[in-house]
């Protein structure tokens, strides 16, 4: 099956769940599960690449393993924030504009089913490589992959210990990673997609894995990670977040400036 046959499929299978999703979400009046669903497709879609793509059975199995590993353990730890905390304060500012028009919960939840084709593709380049020898890209590919899934579960469970403590209400989570970046898990969520470019090296396909560091640094840095986080712990957290903004960087791990 060629790679491009493939996305629709993913496509296809991402449209029909997150349309039942949608449905499942009105009913629940909470647009966090639609984040929930798009990291569980995203492990789905890790697996069809590996199953299906057309690449030596090397670079389909670390991209099987590595992708479901890394989109089940984000799926898990967002539905345990859906499921046990308060709605996030973005998804609420959403459903206030939106109101009770359903055809914006749907689109929304669309844009996401897409997003799933669109970000599978580094997964089907990683899939379609040839290599059958473990040699230092795959070695490096490795090793990115630990440390950005490693970073990222670590920066997850530091700010969930965080949030955990009543007395940290209003407060902003400074412990671990959190003194180094104000958003460490998306930063190792983006150093992730690395390692599906390093797989890629020998796929005909290789200039797509760029799609992955590319979409989502455009997505997390600009679009909707950082910009619409940064506004609701703003609006949350007022003087407090301000001065962490003005102290720690906005994404890339550095030590905290004393100025300002």
């Amino acid at each position: 099956m060629t790679i491009w046959i493939l996305a629709l499929w993913i496509w296809g299978i991402s449209a029909v769940a997150m349309t039942a999703m949608c449905a499942f979400s009105i009913r629940a009046r909470n647009l966090g599960y639609a984040g929930v669903a798009w990291a569980g497709l995203m492990a789905v879609a890790a697996l069809l690449a590996g199953l299906l793509s057309e690449g030596a059975a090397l670079p389909r199995t670390l991209t099987a393993i590595g992708g479901a590993i890394w989109g089940a353990r984000l799926c898990i730890y967002l539905l345990h924030r859906v499921l046990h905390e308060d709605e996030d304060g973005r998804c609420r500012v959403l459903r206030a504009t939106w109101g009770n028009s359903r055809g914006a919960w749907f689109l929304f939840f669309q844009v996401h089913a897409l997003a799933v084709a669109v970000l599978a593709l580094p997964f089907l380049a990683a899939g379609s490589a040839t290599i059958t020898v473990v040699d230092g890209w795959v070695l490096a590919a490795i090793a990115v992959w630990i440390v950005a899934v490693t970073g990222e579960s670590l920066a997850d469970a530091q700010l969930a210990s965080f949030r955990a403590d009543p007395g940290n209400r209003g407060r902003t989570c400074r412990d671990g990673l959190w003194a180094w970046s104000r958003h460490p898990n998306y930063f190792f969520e983006w150093l992730h997609w690395f390692a599906y470019v390093l797989l890629a090296t020998s796929s005909p396909h290789a200039w797509l894995s760029w799609l992955g560091p590319a979409l989502m640094l455009l997505f997390l840095y600009g679009v909707s990670g950082i910009p619409l986080a940064e506004q609701q712990a703003l609006r949350s957290r007022g003087e407090d977040y301000r001065r962490y903004q003005r102290e720690v960087s906005a994404f890339t791990p550095l030590p905290a400036s004393t100025n300002g």
